[in-house]
């Protein structure tokens, strides 16, 4: 099985059992403050996913980390997580499960380019209309590309709607390129 698609169907069951214990918020955050740890300390995560460290000890820093801080069916999941041997998917399962999240509640997160730096107002308006467009609560991730020129370019999912004007220009330019030209008259 991919490794993505394996990190997903565990992040499912963390969902199951936040959901089940209505843990939704508590989980988001914990993964999000375990996702943070791993990518802030590398010898952590270098710790956790090394085969000459035995399961148990792994289990005991987890225990010794994090008890306390997050929920204990979250820290639960995470030694059973350790006893299967997928540790080295935690980071993922994070990024999986807060899509989970996102997806129950409504959100969807968009990846946004403009060509030039947004104020306020622009990106709430953008936040604002996606909204209404997608028929959820859209999180726009602002980037800035001037290659552009001008327009937008909205990425979410797997789709792409580009209404940049480098593609209008390049679009006229390909018609202009194909259109036929008129016909010279007989001198």
């Amino acid at each position: 099985m991919h490794e993505t698609t394996v990190a997903r169907t565990y992040a499912e069951a963390l969902f199951a059992l936040a959901e089940r214990h209505g843990l939704q918020a508590e989980f988001a955050a914990a993964a999000e403050e375990l996702a943070a740890l791993l990518a802030a300390e590398p010898r952590v995560r270098l710790f956790l996913e090394s085969p000459a460290v035995e399961p148990q000890a792994k289990k005991r820093v987890l225990v010794l980390g994090l008890r306390g801080r997050v929920p204990p069916l979250f820290l639960r999941f995470l030694l059973l997580v350790v006893d299967r041997r997928r540790q080295h998917l935690l980071a993922e399962i994070a990024r999986e499960y807060h899509a989970l999240l996102d997806a129950a509640q409504g959100r969807i997160h968009v990846q946004v380019t403009l060509a030039r730096e947004p104020d306020e107002r622009l990106e709430e308006e953008i936040a604002s209309e996606l909204s209404t467009l997608l028929g959820r609560t859209a999180i726009p991730h602002v980037r800035v590309d001037p290659r552009i020129l001008g327009g937008i370019v909205v990425r979410y999912d797997d789709r792409v709607a580009d209404g940049s004007l480098r593609h209008r220009l390049v679009g006229l330019r390909r018609r202009l390129l194909a259109a036929p030209l008129p016909a010279r008259p007989a001198s």
